[in-house]
């Protein structure tokens, strides 16, 4: 049996990976007399997906150097943050969470009888609680509280006032979990310093806080749930695993913002202590890393080729996968996952010829709402009220665009721009030249008539997908069919906000990157 790790051990144990610790002293003074009681919370919101593998390495980490760990399904949260998880799914949310975190440990081998799980709710509707709460609020100033959940909260144009509550609940959860220190992502450090500000007002002590980097995602920013491309879901078959590691960021030489890097360091090295890279022999054949340092080294000077870095890490995230994969492969837990996420994209269309079909949702995500860069712009042959462009939308071939922009923006203007693209129009002939999609426009309401084409952020790519928040998750439409005027009923709700932001019924429109604009059209129409 192997001694038990001493006071330093422990603190290497605690802290190895780490980016940021608030609370050294106490925390060391702690270990010196007694174990650590320490909590990680999750908003029960989107689908876990393997970045969350990331702080499951970490409480392994922690229960070897003797702590008390807490997990809290903070789904209370999950509805103050601009209701990501809708009220009458809550309950399923978390039971879904609760499954899949509970399958996560065990895949890496966490004894789940070391753990305490607590549902926020439990504990966060009890009369003391509530009062803590109006207390709070008594002493936290509007602007502390927005800025404590800047990084956290869903930031939107007309913030509720659930969003300001949110911090102070965090706070709160510190002192009702009895812990000493809690454990987050490095984009929590505004709530942690929150609640050390605001804790000792109510006579409550100020914990120690520990923080993870955050994680870059296979597409090198933060790994998302509402980004499809940048996350691999717990539940992916290995055809999407393969196929979502082989469109992973990967430069040769280039260790920065490398997702699949960063998940060999965050989770495959705390768990094995090695990781081997397989190559075939003519490649100089298998070799086994002690440590992160070494392989990044060869990666930077391309001793170890992008491709043999990716089919390792598949192999061996495919064998964590694979027993959450057993686990939810039960009639159970696939009818707990349907219940607790309802597709929300279209309903299949009925058959022909049968009566009283459901209707068919007509929801943005339908849409084929791309970023475009306009390749080239000429004057229309046959009308001169019309442009053809020649527009990259991130396929093999840019598409060709009819548009009737002459009166309203010069040639010049267009030339080199982003714009906004719908790409699943039916093509149709305008004047002898077949059009493949609609720039999308702002337009004011009044007269003289004035027209902008929306702008989308800065610094994306031409085949971006834009999207309308709440919406991000469905399947657009191969074609739509003229027929069932999907675009017409939607475009019916378009509209330009006050800060000059696209919008459909008060949504955004989005992309990775940011909100879609116009340039001043405010309160205007979008076609």
């Amino acid at each position: 049996m192997e001694p038990a790790p001493g006071p330093q051990e422990k603190y290497h144990l605690i802290t190895r990976n780490l980016q940021e610790v608030l609370g050294e002293d106490k925390l060391m003074a702690i270990l010196k007399e007694r174990e650590l009681k320490i909590y990680w919370g999750t908003a029960t919101t989107g689908k876990p997906h393997v970045a969350y593998f990331v702080p499951m390495s970490k409480i392994a980490d922690f229960l070897k150097a003797g702590c008390e760990v807490t997990i809290l399904f903070a789904d209370l949260h999950a509805y103050l943050d601009n209701m990501k998880a809708p009220w009458e799914l809550l309950e399923l949310r978390t039971r879904y969470y609760e499954n899949v975190i509970k399958a996560m440990l065990e895949s890496i081998g966490v004894p789940l009888e070391k753990l305490k799980f607590v549902q926020g709710t439990d504990y966060q509707l009890s009369k003391e609680y509530t009062l803590d709460v109006y207390r709070l609020s008594s002493v936290v100033t509007q602007h502390d509280a927005k800025k404590a959940g800047a990084e956290v909260v869903k930031q939107v144009e007309h913030p509720l006032l659930s969003g300001l509550l949110y911090p102070g609940l965090q706070a709160l959860d510190e002192e009702y979990l009895k812990v000493d220190a809690q454990f987050g992502g490095v984009d929590q450090r505004k709530i942690f310093t929150f609640a050390e500000k605001y804790l000792p007002s109510l006579g409550y002590a100020k914990r120690v806080h520990l923080m993870n980097p955050m994680v870059p995602g296979l597409t090198g920013s933060k790994m998302s749930s509402s980004e499809e491309d940048s996350k691999i879901d717990l539940l992916d078959r290995k055809e999407d695993v393969k196929k979502k590691l082989k469109k992973a960021f990967c430069e040769p030489g280039n260790v920065e913002n490398n997702g699949v890097l960063s998940f060999i360091k965050h989770v495959l090295f705390p768990l094995k202590s090695e990781f081997v890279i397989l190559r075939e022999e003519k490649w100089g054949g298998n070799k086994t890393y002690t440590t992160y340092e070494a392989l990044e080294k060869d990666f930077a000077e391309q001793v170890v080729h992008p491709g043999d870095l990716k089919n390792s890490v598949e192999v061996a995230l495919n064998k964590l996968l694979d027993p959450i994969r057993e686990k939810f492969n039960s009639p159970e837990l696939k009818k707990l996952t349907n219940a607790a996420y309802p597709n929300p994209s279209k309903a299949k269309p009925a058959e022909k010829g049968t009566k009283n079909s459901e209707p068919e949702d007509v929801i943005p995500s339908r849409l084929d709402i791309r970023v475009g860069k306009v390749i080239s712009v000429e004057k229309h042959p046959d009308a001169d009220s019309l442009y053809v462009e020649k527009i990259d939308v991130g396929e093999p071939e840019p598409r060709t665009v009819v548009s009737g922009l002459v009166q309203f923006v010069p040639k010049e203007q267009l030339q080199d721009r982003l714009v906004v693209l719908l790409c699943n129009l039916k093509p149709q002939k305008m004047r002898g030249v077949e059009s493949q999609g609609m720039v999308l426009c702002a337009s004011s309401v009044g007269e003289p008539r004035q027209v902008e084409p929306l702008d989308p952020p800065a610094g994306c790519c031409a085949g971006e997908r834009v999207y309308v928040e709440g919406y991000e998750g469905g399947e657009p439409d191969d074609e739509l069919k003229p027929k069932k005027k999907v675009f017409e009923k939607l475009q019916a709700d378009f509209r330009i906000s006050e800060d000059c932001v696209a919008q459909w019924k008060q949504k955004n429109f989005l992309t990775k990157l940011g909100r879609v604009c116009c340039k001043s059209l405010k309160g205007g129409s979008i076609s």
